[in-house]
């Protein structure tokens, strides 16, 4: 068992406790401390419940104790509710009771400046001294609806309470998962964990993550993340959940500059480039949705259990206007919309003659006057269309309670016939008549447009499942990296050695040896400074290319050196380099960097004005095999380039995803030590031919 999972297991202390306890308990039940008291005396908790307060005899009624170490008994999970300046002695005072997971309300830590990020490094020495868990600290704690513990102060209880489900749902952010946790009751999903995880000076995203994905009673996993302190550790959590086949929608925030600085300052996480968590999500199927409503609608769908198998969709609608709407996005989406068989087409026309059939299907208001032609309409476009989900457009009639329990009826039918079918109402009304639709098994999304999105997030999430997990068992050795400064040359002959070939060159420390290897190699040639403290040679006019002769290589020689000099009068110059000039292929552009919180990252893209202007570049944590370094060219939005576009030449697209998976293989080896490397450009030949480095750099970690 791993690491991860043996510190997960940990948390049932935290979610089914026996016995609990508020630290700072107050007797006013609308105060930080108060309001955990409140609910563990309303809400129907069945252990051993303490409220710890040294200056009362009771709190809210309930017999107070003084201290922690006070109480008679063990005490599984406490919640620590007292100012800052009491919170180490509050800590450890319930480390040395055997608390097994203290849940940090207090806020004033990493958040707040220097002395707080001490006292937070202060508290994290507490808790693996004691073998005690911190949730926290400046957090707003979790509730768990199933055993009723609600330790937290969220007032977002006291205007409806979760429903007991299937969906776990883990933020960094307080405020925030309060306001999912809202949106999501009000859409009708069901909870089975709630956790909010603040400062995260123990306890993580990850670990509730890894948690959930164990947990029998979850299936859905929830995360709103602003940063991540251990990549790795993120990673093998969504591999758990991954393998357990539990979708897991994320909103990681952070995108922009703007906010990352504001994702630093509110939890004090790392934030890493952003396109490396969306490369690290891609790579687990972990869906990123970029809005809380995205997040919630998807979430909610997959709750019901149904993923589509494939992209084709079809859609019945009470209205044309909508129906062509919806058909704009499907295809924005990506999806597909099959036509219905012709026989099945002139079946719907027998029905409704005036109907549109071919798909979407516009079976008009007509039906309100015959509720069985829902029912027939959904049965023929089910069972004759092959499609992998259908959404059925009904407008407002929601606000009809009557109407709406006869159309589920005419529909309850289809959901019995089809159990296994993605079947998703676009509809809206009130609540209370919606919940209706969702307990005869058909989620309901108000926007159409929206409805067509989680259709295809769905059946993304399942390609993924599909797709299975990258495998590394079969990846080839690597060169070993010493710390080090290297030049052009060097650097090229490493990446060769590391799968990454570049073109016939030599060395050469005088003009007559420079025409000696320019005649050896073969015209055209490119000469270029080599020095491992220059690394911008075109800029000095330390590079030459197409020299087609003795004379001019000689002469060029002499220029570059001169150049080089006058610029970099202090630089260790090791030659120039002269090589053979490569001209037919497509200038392609790789990288890898180092990741605070990933480690080696590799990019690829096209050089020239997709990189520079379009930024038109993939990333991919190292270390990775061919397929997804080939699914890496296939995500750049030139990648037809590569593939003949328009009469373009193909490229070797082969060769040089095998470079890309090299490279990464190389990366993660040397991750202690290497920095970055930069191979601008790469010239992939064409087909057949392979691809060559024209120059790389390589920086090592000081």
């Amino acid at each position: 068992m791993s690491d991860l999972l043996k510190s997960a297991e940990s948390l049932n202390a935290m979610f089914w406790p026996r016995a609990c306890a508020v630290l700072g308990a107050s007797d006013n039940p609308s105060k930080i401390g108060g309001i955990p008291v409140r609910f563990f005396k309303e809400y129907g908790y069945e252990g051993d419940f303490y409220p710890i307060n040294p200056t009362r005899d009771t709190v809210q009624g309930l017999p107070a104790v003084p201290t922690i170490e006070d109480v008679d008994g063990p005490v599984d999970m406490a919640i620590m509710a007292v100012p800052e300046a009491l919170a180490i002695e509050t800590a450890e005072a319930c480390a040395r009771k055997g608390v097994k997971v203290l849940v940090t309300l207090t806020s004033g830590f990493a958040e707040a400046g220097e002395q707080g990020a001490a006292n937070q490094e202060r508290l994290k020495a507490i808790a693996k001294d004691a073998g005690m868990r911190i949730v926290g600290p400046n957090c707003l704690g979790y509730f768990n609806p199933k055993n009723h513990i609600y330790a937290t102060f969220s007032t977002s209880f006291t205007h409806g309470m979760p429903k007991i489900g299937n969906v776990g749902m883990v933020s960094q952010s307080g405020a925030f998962g309060s306001h999912c946790f809202v949106l999501g009751r009000e859409k009708g999903i069901g909870f089975s964990y709630w956790v909010t995880t603040g400062n995260e000076v123990d306890v993580d995203v990850a670990e509730c993550i890894a948690f959930m994905s164990q947990d029998p009673g979850t299936d859905v996993i929830c995360a709103y993340i602003e940063g991540c302190k251990d990549g790795a550790r993120l990673e093998e959590a969504l591999r758990l959940a991954y393998e357990a086949r539990k979708p897991v929608l994320i909103q990681k925030v952070g995108r922009s500059d703007v906010g990352t600085a504001a994702a630093a300052s509110h939890t004090a996480s790392l934030t890493g480039a952003d396109q490396v968590y969306d490369a690290v999500f891609e790579r687990y199927n972990a869906y990123r949705c970029l809005t809380v409503d995205e997040l919630i609608d998807i979430t909610h769908a997959a709750s019901n259990g149904v993923l589509p198998q494939g992209r084709n969709v079809a859609v019945g609608s009470i209205s044309g206007g909508a129906a062509v709407m919806m058909a704009d996005a499907a295809s924005d989406a990506g999806l597909d919309m099959e036509p219905l068989p012709e026989a099945s087409q002139a079946k719907l026309k027998e029905l409704i003659p005036f109907a549109g059939t071919r798909n979407p299907v516009d079976f008009t208001a007509m039906v309100y006057n015959d509720l069985s032609l829902i029912t027939k309409n959904f049965d023929v476009i089910l069972g004759e269309g092959n499609y992998d989900a259908v959404v059925g457009f009904f407008a407002f009639l929601a606000y009809s309670e009557q109407l709406s329990e006869s159309i589920i009826e005419a529909l309850k039918p289809i959901r019995e016939k089809y159990p296994e079918a993605l079947i998703i109402m676009s509809v809206t009304g009130p609540k209370d008549v919606l919940d209706k639709f969702e307990d005869a098994g058909f989620p309901c999304i108000a926007e159409p447009y929206r409805a067509l999105e989680v259709v295809a997030a769905l059946a993304k999430i399942e390609e993924g499942f599909k797709k299975g997990l990258p495998s590394t068992d079969d990846m080839p050795d690597a060169p070993t990296l010493k710390p080090g400064k290297y030049n052009e040359m060097e650097a090229k002959a490493i990446l060769a050695e590391a799968g990454v070939p570049s073109a016939q060159e030599k060395l050469v420390n005088n003009a007559d040896d420079a025409a000696a290897a320019a005649s050896n190699i073969g015209y055209p040639v490119v000469m270029k400074i080599v020095s491992p403290d220059i690394l911008h040679k075109t800029e000095i006019g330390g590079v030459a290319l197409g020299l087609a002769d003795d004379g001019a290589v000689k002469s060029a020689y002499n220029e570059i050196m001169e150049r080089a000099k006058a610029a970099y009068p202090d630089a260790q110059i090791d030659g120039i380099m002269v090589g053979r000039m490569v001209t037919d292929g497509t200038e392609m552009i790789l990288g890898v960097q180092s990741d605070p919180v990933f480690g080696p990252v590799v990019m690829a893209g096209l050089g020239g004005i997709f990189t520079e202007v379009l930024k038109d570049v993939t990333f991919k944590r190292a270390p990775f095999g061919k397929r997804e370094a080939l699914e890496m060219i296939d995500r750049l939005k030139g990648a037809d380039v590569l593939k003949g576009a328009r009469g373009l030449q193909k490229a070797d697209v082969d060769a040089v995803a095998e470079a890309i998976a090299r490279l990464s293989v190389f990366a993660a080896k040397n991750e202690a030590v290497l920095d970055s490397i930069d191979v601008n450009p790469l010239l992939v030949l064409p087909e057949g031919e392979g691809a060559v480095a024209l120059d790389g750099l390589i920086a090592t970690k000081e």
